[in-house]
């Protein structure tokens, strides 16, 4: 009987501590929640995305005139990052990358710089079929083109999504054509967001998704296979990779879009002018109470800029009635200006705030200014 009555107190004991540490577990879970906020995960179901992506992702191959030998292609941007179209194994005059389908009736995205001075387009479906690619438009700046091929029938397409939702830390998964081998799909995070390369209108994705040559211009994916971002470019030493790639979001693709469609180019504002980031050390030079806005750093002769009055030294502090935080922004923020739109500007001059009034016109062609380690606008 003794026990029997042992072994009853220990199991009720058992019971108890068990008991205690589920609630220890559920208030535990609780204030997690509260610590990590309540935004809901969920497992990456690769494989369903895969059997999504992989028909509407296609091959781009170039036949390269001897001009457009020296298009990127492992070419730096600026800050290590390199474009990464890929030579094919026969020659020097082709190059091969990835693009994606996003109309049934053959409309295709992918890199600019992956058709730059092609003398001929070939795009390779899935099923291997191949077809001859007319170029719809190009913008350098954005590094985007949009490609057409003739096909019979409705093709498989991808739908686009909103990068401004993108969080850092979420899954993503990317489809291309590494080295030559076709749909290839790689997976990892987004590391950040609104990386800078050096080009005026870079605001990149970041992600560790193994990328390597031959993947530029495929698309870059959420878990919902909605596209976020087109592959651009690497940080490589020896053309392979290290674990830092970019994309261009895909909510700046679809600015230009109807542009590229209807014109085959973009047209953007344009103020005629550098600017550069402030620094703590700037900011107290300038006797500014933090490091904002941007520093002009150069005026072209007779454009906007300084037909308003702008002069080197100002600190943009306000464009068209948004405060500007971080000079990066400034580039983007003109290039989406209509022109022939006057546009309030409010800068900081010797320790005053003074207001201008702005009349935006079209960015002229090639670089009317070329002031390195400047962001031009």
């Amino acid at each position: 009987m003794k026990k029997v009555r042992f072994r009853l107190a220990a199991t009720i004991f058992v019971c108890a501590v068990a008991i205690a540490c589920a609630q220890s577990d559920t208030d535990f879970a609780g204030k997690g929640a509260t610590l990590f906020g309540n935004r809901p995960t969920r497992a990456p179901d690769f494989v369903s995305l895969a059997k999504n992506l992989q028909p509407a992702v296609v091959n781009v191959s170039a036949m390269l005139t001897r001009k457009g030998r020296g298009a990127p292609g492992g070419q730096p941007p600026g800050f290590g990052g390199e474009f990464f179209g890929m030579p094919l194994p026969d020659g020097p005059e082709r190059s091969q990358g990835s693009g994606f389908i996003i109309e049934p009736d053959g409309v295709i995205l992918t890199n600019a710089h992956v058709i730059e001075g092609a003398k001929k387009i070939i795009v390779k479906l899935v099923d291997k079929s191949e077809f001859e690619a007319n170029v719809i438009g190009k913008d350098m700046r954005t590094d985007i083109a949009l490609l057409k091929i003739a096909t019979k029938g409705p093709l498989p397409t991808l739908a686009m999504g909103d990068s401004d939702n993108l969080q850092v830390g979420e899954w993503i998964m990317a489809v291309g054509n590494p080295f030559g081998l076709d749909s290839s799909l790689s997976s990892g995070i987004v590391s950040a967001k609104g990386r800078h390369l050096g080009e005026a209108y870079d605001r990149l994705i970041q992600t560790d998704a193994s990328l390597n040559p031959g993947s530029s211009g495929g698309p870059l994916v959420n878990l919902d296979g909605r596209v976020i971002g087109v592959s651009k470019a690497i940080v490589s030493q020896g053309g392979g990779n290290l674990g830092i790639s970019f994309a261009t979001p895909i909510n700046l693709v679809k600015e230009i879009l109807p542009q590229l469609r209807t014109r085959g180019k973009v047209t953007r504002g344009w103020a005629g002018v550098a600017v550069q980031e402030i620094t703590p050390g700037l900011a107290d030079t300038l006797g500014m109470e933090k490091p904002s806005g941007a520093l002009v750093a150069a005026v072209v002769q007779g454009g906007p800029a300084q037909r308003g009055g702008m002069k080197v030294g100002d600190v943009i502090i306000e464009f068209d009635g948004k405060k500007v935080v971080d000079a990066m922004d400034l580039p983007l923020w003109i290039a989406r200006i209509p022109v022939d739109k006057s546009v309030a500007v409010k800068v900081q001059r010797e320790r005053q705030q003074v207001e201008l009034q702005l009349i935006v016109t079209a960015l002229p062609e090639g670089n009317p200014m070329q002031a390195r380690g400047d962001e031009i606008g």
